[in-house]
């Protein structure tokens, strides 16, 4: 029997009930309710049997609304949602998360890119305590950054061996500006981290030309990352087309 195929990273949302400053201009054709639905004709296509549903806002009831999803959702594995790492109580949450009903399908926490609290070569105090919590709390965190973050990531995993990392979208390098090098130069950094670092094969096509980009534009990419995490330490993300493709973005 062949394994399962697993989609490591989508979202859902309603832009009536969510803080989505960015969905006007290029972004405005997604700007629409996105659910369960609008996912599974995806998935059946493509032979996709599972899928990991992750934060879109910094909200810890976004986070809630995900577990009763996934929760009565047949194809949601996981749910990689939101909470306050700097919060004193965050061990708190985190045990009240996954002590509900729902609980089990938490599986990882991340922070959006421009608040996200790796931002420096050292964390704060306060954000060190919320890692240290996710660790405690077997949860993994995903990592989202730019290649201008990637020497405070890398400081980060390095202080953290314990604590298991997903760094999302191989950190968005500009791939329509052939920013290659910078961003392979610091990337390189997680090959000696791959016992708790592992990369999600994502979010390359919104970051190259989204009208005329060919799998040859993302190739380089595609191969230094397999290169520098290993074939066994790599996902992909995004089955769903209707979120990134340059039809979509068309209507």
């Amino acid at each position: 029997m062949a394994p399962p195929v697993i989609d490591a990273h989508h979202h859902f949302w309603d832009p009536a009930t969510g803080d989505y400053p960015w969905m006007t201009g290029p972004f405005a054709p997604i700007a629409r309710v996105f659910g369960p639905e609008d996912l599974r004709p995806s998935l059946a296509s493509q032979g996709v049997s599972g899928t990991v549903l992750v934060q879109t806002w910094n909200n810890l009831g976004e986070t809630w609304d995900y577990l009763r999803i996934a929760e009565a959702t047949d194809f949601v594995a996981g749910v990689v949602g939101w909470v306050d790492l700097t919060d004193r109580q965050v061990d708190r949450t985190l045990a009240e998360l996954q002590a509900s009903p729902q609980g089990k399908w938490l599986v990882g926490v991340r922070h959006l890119f421009k608040t996200s609290p790796i931002r420096t070569g050292c964390c704060a105090t306060d954000v060190r305590r919320g890692l240290a919590a996710l660790e405690q709390a077997g949860l993994v965190y995903d990592l989202v950054v730019k290649p201008p973050q990637l020497r405070a990531a890398l400081k980060t995993v390095a202080d953290f061996p314990g604590l298991r990392f997903v760094l999302d979208h191989i950190a968005k390098p500009d791939v329509k500006g052939h920013g290659f090098e910078p961003w392979a130069k610091l990337a390189r950094g997680f090959s000696a981290h791959r016992q708790h670092v592992w990369c999600k094969l994502s979010g390359m096509i919104t970051e190259a030309d989204w009208r005329s980009w060919t799998p040859g534009d993302l190739q380089p990419y595609v191969a230094e990352t397999l290169d520098i995490f290993g074939v066994d330490r790599c996902m992909f993300g995004r089955t769903g087309r209707f979120v990134w493709s340059p039809a979509a973005m068309a209507r």
